[in-house]
């Protein structure tokens, strides 16, 4: 009879001992949530926190920006900012320079390094890994660092003070990480697909422009993606090549601004807060695919 007692009491302070530990347990992966989303939201306030100054900034006069900084525009809204701006017509004459920039270095790194990816990861050939590798080091050279050479090469070639002089270098220095990105997702695509599209009559080329790009698309997407954003905020190449204001993106029309209407404040800020939306808005719309593609993607079959 004692014996039995002794099994049960035992029996119940082990279970006691379990629930203990599980509550402990649950309250160590709550502990570690609450960590992740406190590191997030102070990461999130430390990247927005310019952002929305300058937002704010915009929405009021230069006398209340200068006394509250980070205060809201309490006295009313004063949109003259942005429309004073947005009625010239060197605003739109540096956006129109922005967006040819941009899609020029969107359009011919997405076609280039594609098609440099799918070679590198479909294509055998004698020295691909050699290649490939030397191509990875480009990661390890950001464009300032050959800003000097890259501008005395421009002018033997006629380049400088032309567009062509800013797109042409800004999509030979995202090349490398763009191959990189495309390269593991196109590896990542069952061999079986390939071969069932070779028995079915598709050509290589064929393959590729048909089967391979369109389940690309978040890796594609993700590429595009960072390259807007690079060639829409680039401020020290088009500086060095571009000579002429009137081809001067947004980035170089800000200090073209501020050179007129350095005391303005309130309008610089909506100049940067006019910078900033169009990249906002265009990574908020992708940032799914993003995520997606710079994982590698989930594929199945």
């Amino acid at each position: 009879m004692s014996g039995a007692v002794n099994r049960t009491t035992m029996q119940s302070a082990a279970l006691e001992q379990s629930l203990v530990l599980e509550r402990r347990a649950r309250l160590n992966r709550r502990l570690i949530v609450a960590g992740k989303l406190l590191i997030l939201v102070i990461l999130s306030a430390v990247i927005m926190g310019p952002v929305l100054t300058a937002f704010l900034g915009s929405l009021r006069t230069t006398g209340q920006f200068l006394s509250r900084p980070f205060g809201l525009p309490t006295a009313g809204i004063h949109w003259e900012n942005y429309t004073n701006i947005l009625t010239g017509k060197a605003f739109w004459t540096a956006a129109q320079n922005s967006l040819i920039i941009t899609v020029g270095v969107a359009t011919l790194n997405i076609t280039l390094s594609s098609m440099m990816a799918f070679a590198f990861s479909r294509v055998r050939f004698l020295g691909r890994s050699l290649l490939f590798n030397i191509l990875s080091l480009g990661l390890l050279f950001p464009l300032v660092i050959a800003l000097l050479p890259l501008f005395i090469q421009l002018r033997n070639l006629g380049l400088t003070n032309s567009l062509w002089g800013v797109i042409l270098p800004l999509t030979a220095f995202g090349l490398p990480g763009s191959v990189v990105i495309l390269r593991s997702f196109f590896m990542a695509v069952p061999g079986e697909l390939e071969d069932a599209s070779y028995i079915d009559g598709c050509t290589t080329l064929g393959f590729f422009r048909h089967i391979l790009l369109p389940i690309s698309r978040p890796a594609l997407t993700a590429v595009v993606t960072m390259q807007i954003v690079v060639a829409w905020n680039e401020y020290f190449l088009p500086l060095l090549v571009l000579t002429n204001d009137k081809k001067w993106p947004l980035p170089l029309g800000i200090m073209q601004f501020m050179g007129q209407y350095g005391w303005d404040y309130a309008g610089i800020m909506a100049y940067v807060t006019l910078l900033i939306i169009p990249a906002v808005i265009f990574y908020i719309v992708t940032e799914k695919y993003i995520v997606t593609g710079l994982t590698g993607g989930e594929l199945k079959g």
